[in-house]
């Protein structure tokens, strides 16, 4: 483990040798070296310029897309909380913190009438939402994006633009070690009521059709089409990944914890006592099967990162 005691003190919280598993929906994964609770920006900026360069940074939110192995992460993951959830909405621009959740955006942007109802049934924060240019119901933050703000690796604090993201289906561009710290968007306007209203039939539709109750990570892997579920009643299927994995037998598969949801093929959920290498392990046989069956290769949704315990 990396000795950080010649660091500057910080005004967050940093803790050595702290397990991961319960700051992920998924409940599996071993330590990190270091966790890093920044207070702030600026405590932020000032931890990151005094890093020696060669310790690895993961930043996380709430990990909601995420299977952290067993054997843990090493290097410093950065976990942002209160001070970087803050939402402010002015006009049709709304600006949230990183660590602020997508459902609260939404709502909090719907009540101004502004219209961002497609962040509402995304699970995870706002930093997540645009390193993986999420979207549901035909709409991608990418859509809606007007700047980011980022603290580099070496503490300078910055401003991108969605061009410089370089956003794709699930996908953006940020170079390794950076941290978003906080997001700007400019939605349509719209009536409150009506787009309450929406938000609630989103709720309910994904209600029906995922396993909410359950210790999941959202979608397991993309959807081979390019694009996620458009909300219409004439939406295709052929190319989704749920159908692929059904086509291929692996609805409800099991390896030991692990198991590929009854209710939506395409969850892979802990229903209890899974490791890591459980749901890794059983997302590469479904991966296997599935080229088997239609010969496509589906690619991971959920970030795996750290490292398998030795054998």
């Amino acid at each position: 483990m990396t000795d950080l005691s010649a660091l500057p003190p910080v005004r967050g919280t940093l803790t050595p040798d702290r397990p991961l598993a319960d700051l992920t929906w998924l409940r599996v994964g071993g330590p990190a070296d270091w966790l890093f609770q920044p207070a702030d920006a600026d405590d932020l900026a000032a931890f990151l310029a005094a890093l020696p360069a060669g310790v690895p940074v993961f930043a996380m939110g709430v990990g909601s897309n995420l299977i952290v192995r067993d054997g843990g992460i090493r290097g410093v993951v950065i976990r942002l909380g209160r001070g970087f959830n803050g939402i402010d909405v002015a006009g049709r621009r709304v600006t949230a913190g990183a660590a602020a959740l997508d459902a609260h955006v939404a709502r909090r942007a719907a009540e101004a009438g502004v219209d961002l109802t497609f962040l509402r049934t995304i699970p995870g924060t706002i930093g997540g939402a645009v390193r993986m240019n999420a979207g549901c119901y035909g709409s991608y933050v990418a859509d809606v994006l007007v700047e980011v703000r980022a603290i580099t690796r070496d503490g300078r604090q910055v401003v991108l633009s969605p061009a410089e993201l370089r956003f794709g289906y699930r996908h953006s561009e940020l170079p390794e070690g950076w941290v978003l710290i906080s997001a700007t968007f400019e939605g349509p306007e719209g009536d409150p009521a009506e787009l309450a209203a929406r938000m609630d039939a989103q709720l309910a539709r994904r209600d029906e059709s995922q396993p909410v109750k359950d210790r999941t990570a959202g979608s397991t892997f993309r959807n081979p089409a390019g694009f996620s579920s458009t909300g219409r009643a004439d939406d295709v299927h052929d190319l989704k990944a749920w159908a692929l994995i059904d086509r291929a037998g692996m609805r409800g598969a099991r390896l030991g914890g692990a198991q590929m949801s009854d209710k939506h093929a395409n969850f892979l959920t802990n229903t209890g006592g899974a490791t890591a290498a459980d749901l890794e392990g059983l997302g590469e046989e479904v991966r296997k099967r599935v080229l088997q069956h239609s010969g496509i290769p589906l690619e991971w949704e959920i970030m795996r990162i750290g490292d398998p315990l030795p054998e």
